[in-house]
């Protein structure tokens, strides 16, 4: 099951039924392992999977008093957050199929790890499962600016949190992790 909810109410309606859900975060073309270990988890706590994708290029320009989230685009090309949680809905559903959970996917924006946070808050999430970052220069400057989503998620917040490694170990005979 997937749908992306626009409605208060209905938002409202989905989050009373996802309670106590494991909260996957997903972006386009992400190894499919991390969705399977969440699924793993959401299969023996016996509770819905919620897989959450953060738009960056939006942010929230404010919160209702129920919790509906208004947003504004950063750039004036919002169409590409919308693919990218098209590609992920497709990706999760791909992974999902027959699986037999009870699924959802939600589209968040702005800071991933607050999003992440607010959402898990609202459905009492039991579990967080995030990747691990790529290896990378472009990925070393991200992190320098806005910094690990699973560091910021593991200390803003109560919930546990599974990092799934990406990619290869780094070898304990390589001193430097983040090697360009």
């Amino acid at each position: 099951m997937s749908d992306s909810t626009s409605e208060p109410r209905e938002e409202a309606a989905q989050n009373a039924t996802l309670q106590k859900a494991v909260i996957v975060g997903l972006q386009p073309g992400q190894p499919r392992h991390v969705i399977e270990e969440a699924v793993k988890y959401a299969k023996l706590l016996s509770v819905p999977l919620v897989v959450a994708h953060v738009d960056v290029t939006r942010f929230v320009t404010f919160e209702d008093p129920d919790g509906y989230v208004h947003s504004a685009p950063i750039d004036i090309n919002f169409e590409a957050g919308a693919a990218e949680f098209e590609a992920v809905q497709a990706e999760a559903a791909a992974a999902l199929d027959g699986s037999g959970l009870t699924w959802t996917a939600r589209q968040l924006v702005g800071d991933p790890a607050i999003a992440i946070k607010q959402l898990a808050n609202k459905l009492d999430a039991q579990l967080i499962v995030v990747g691990t970052r790529k290896r990378g220069i472009g990925e070393s400057i991200r992190e320098f600016f806005t910094g690990s989503v699973a560091a910021r998620l593991a200390h803003r917040q109560h919930r546990s949190v599974l990092v799934v490694p990406l990619e290869e170990p780094v070898p304990d005979s390589q001193p430097e992790i983040w090697v360009e």
